[in-house]
C-alpha cells in the first residue's frame, strides 16, 4: 500500500511553473521530492559541482593515509601520536563539514 494516499492538484501560471523547474533541475531531485522538502521548511541543496565528489575521494584517501602513519607510530612510538590523532579527527570534522554545506537541504527562513 502506498504510504502517501493524497492527492493535491496545483496550478501554476507559466512563470511559476518555470521558475520551479529550474529549481527543480538545480537541486537533481524530483519535482515531487523537491516540493516535500519545502513543505517540510527545507530548500534542497543543489547538486554539488562534478568537482566536489573527485575532491572528497581525495580527503578521504588522504585521511585513510594518515590513518595507516598513525596506526605505524603508535607502535613504533616514533611520532607525536596525540596530535596526530588530533590532525586525523580534524580532517574528518573538515569533511564532514564540507558534505554537510554541499549536500544537506536548509531550512527556509
Amino acid at each position: 500500500m502506498r504510504k502517501r494516499n493524497v492527492h493535491i492538484q496545483l496550478w501554476l501560471d507559466k512563470k511559476e511553473a518555470e521558475s520551479l523547474n529550474k529549481k527543480v533541475r538545480r537541486s537533481g531531485m524530483s519535482r515531487e521530492g523537491y516540493l516535500r522538502h519545502v513543505i517540510n521548511g527545507l530548500v534542497p541543496a543543489d547538486v554539488p559541482p562534478p568537482d566536489y565528489y573527485s575532491m572528497m575521494r581525495e580527503l578521504h584517501a588522504i585521511g585513510n593515509n594518515m590513518n595507516q602513519i598513525a596506526q605505524k607510530a603508535h607502535v613504533l612510538n616514533v611520532v607525536d601520536a596525540r596530535r596526530y590523532d588530533d590532525t586525523v579527527k580534524s580532517l574528518d570534522k573538515t569533511i564532514l563539514t564540507i558534505t554537510n554545506a554541499v549536500m544537506l537541504p536548509r531550512k527556509i527562513e
